[in-house]
């Protein structure tokens, strides 16, 4: 009961801050949530945890862009690879090698906080999506079958295109509502995704709601420079334990 209790109390406190910081930045709630998870359970649980409370939270994210169409026509190679690359990466968080799968988490969030904390800025010609975009589909993919995250090589890429703010805030939506339905599917035909889960992931839905609106709230009287490098400083210190450690059980 007491294990219950502390269990339940993690996965608030969790999808609270989580929903905190993308209500803030607008990314960053597989990532956290996942990577705090996986302290106290497996990567493939703590996935499957986050299932339902990022479908909703990004749903709500890509209906709030500027047009759906024109989006999807652009970037549709990209959700295909990445449906594509999920499925098979996932025997890795699923199967029996759940400290590789913390291991491999722990990787995937050091390089997306050394990413996000180096000031160069890379730009994709628009020439050039057509042969970058379903590969990196694929790579992101791979990547959330192995982790859960979906942030890798996704948001650089996505920030590499030079979209207006709005088009861009909806096209990192679109992309994390295709990930998050292709690490159910992948979950719930390994097996990893029972109903008693996902009734726990819907309940998790509540506080990473209050946690976005709060971080909505927090946008405009803080820093949002300051509050990413906080947020990117803490990914590099949770993916480092994760990857010497192997998370925890």
């Amino acid at each position: 009961m007491t294990d219950t209790l502390f269990l339940d109390a993690v996965v608030t406190a969790t999808f609270l801050l989580a929903g905190l910081v993308k209500g803030v930045i607008g990314l960053g709630l597989p990532t956290v949530a996942v990577g705090l998870l996986s302290l106290v359970m497996t990567p493939a649980q703590a996935a499957a945890t986050l299932v339902v409370p990022s479908l909703v939270t990004n749903l709500w994210q890509l209906a709030a862009g500027p047009g759906l169409r024109p989006l999807i026509a652009r970037l549709w190679t990209m959700m295909l690879g990445i449906a594509v690359g999920t499925w098979a990466g996932s025997g890795l968080l699923t199967g029996d090698g759940a400290g590789l799968a913390a291991r491999a988490l722990g990787a995937a969030l050091l390089l997306y906080a050394a990413t996000g904390l180096t000031s160069r800025r890379l730009a994709v010609p628009r020439r050039l999506e057509p042969w970058l975009s379903p590969a990196v589909g694929v790579a992101t993919g791979l990547v959330t079958g192995a982790t859960g995250v979906f942030v890798i090589p996704a948001v650089p890429y996505l920030q590499a295109m030079g979209m207006e703010r709005d088009a861009l805030v909806q096209a990192l939506g679109l992309s994390f509502t295709v990930s998050t339905l292709a690490l159910a599917g992948a979950l719930y035909g390994n097996g990893a995704l029972p109903w008693s889960t996902a009734a726990a992931s819907a309940l998790a839905v509540l506080p990473a709601l209050a946690g976005m609106g709060a971080g909505q709230w927090l946008r405009g009287r803080i820093s949002a420079h300051l509050f990413r490098l906080c947020f990117l400083w803490g990914l590099l210190a949770l993916g480092g334990h994760l990857l010497l450690a192997g998370g925890g059980r």
